[in-house]
């Protein structure tokens, strides 16, 4: 008889956040799956929890999965963690268990906190309805198409961002979004939690003089009804163009991606540029 895969949400920073069944399973599986043991050992021993520890990550090699798959299969029971939140989501234990369900292994989830429902909670701005959408890419070109498909949603978007990069993503979706009201989430249930309602603008305005410390969600508000009949001008169109070269992207890229969001024709913007 198969062993079962518990899916177990943890801490997002406050300790006292976990459940009393998260500290049962925990203690009682026969081995854990971390995105990184030296944070989840800490955990285990805030709690006096004394079990296996296997790394298990984006990088790890597909021989891992297997094993845990055939030490699942052989009875064995194992928690999945993630350092901090639900795991599984935007998270290589998706594909454990996903594996686990193809094989008809149990899977059974031990809920915790969530950064992206906690700010979506606390961020003031309406959530009835809004779109996860994680991390942007660090590649320029994949990170714009991002935002272009999302730009006309008129629901919430939560975005999750690094403290080195959020400048440049509040820069880029003010670009791509326009000056909308975000709230920015910091260090969510930690010490120096912070939530600043304001906008896109004003919070390009603040980092200049403030550096970005902590791990950030943004919560954006949706565009109006009216943002797919919004009129843009060559030079609008131009001056787009015109942004992204000086982010790096090449000419003609910059033309014809500022050609897309516009509806501008490309060859007009390269001559304009010219």
């Amino acid at each position: 008889m198969s062993g079962k895969l518990y899916v177990v949400g943890t801490p997002i920073g406050n300790l006292e956040d976990i459940t009393y069944r998260a500290v049962r399973i925990l203690s009682e599986v026969d081995f854990i799956c971390a995105e990184d043991t030296r944070v989840t050992v800490k955990l285990l021993n805030h709690f006096e929890i004394k079990k296996p520890l296997l790394s298990y990550h984006e990088h790890s090699a597909a021989h891992v999965s297997e094993n845990i798959i055939e030490r699942l299969q052989n009875g064995e029971s194992c928690a999945v963690v993630t350092d901090a939140g639900m795991p599984c989501i935007s998270d290589p234990g998706e594909d454990l268990v996903k594996m686990c369900r193809d094989l008809d292994i149990p899977v059974e989830a031990v809920p915790g906190p969530t950064a992206m429902a906690t700010a979506a909670a606390v961020c003031g701005i309406p959530a009835s309805r809004f779109a996860f959408e994680g991390f942007l890419s660090v590649t320029k070109k994949q990170r714009f198409a991002h935002l272009k498909s999302v730009a006309a949603d008129t629901h919430t978007l939560i975005f999750y961002e690094a403290p080195h990069k959020l400048r440049t993503t509040l820069e880029d979706m003010l670009k791509y979004f326009g000056d909308r009201r975000i709230s920015i989430c910091r260090e969510l249930t930690k010490i120096h939690e912070e939530v600043m309602r304001t906008t896109l603008s004003e919070a390009i305005s603040y980092y200049e003089t403030n550096s970005p410390r902590g791990e950030y969600v943004l919560v954006v508000e949706g565009a109006g009804e009216d943002i797919s009949k919004k009129d843009y001008t060559l030079e609008d169109a131009v001056k787009l163009a015109k942004e992204l070269t000086e982010k790096g992207i090449k000419l003609t890229d910059a033309c014809k991606e500022a050609a897309s969001v516009t509806g501008k024709k490309k060859n007009d913007i390269y001559s304009a540029l010219m």
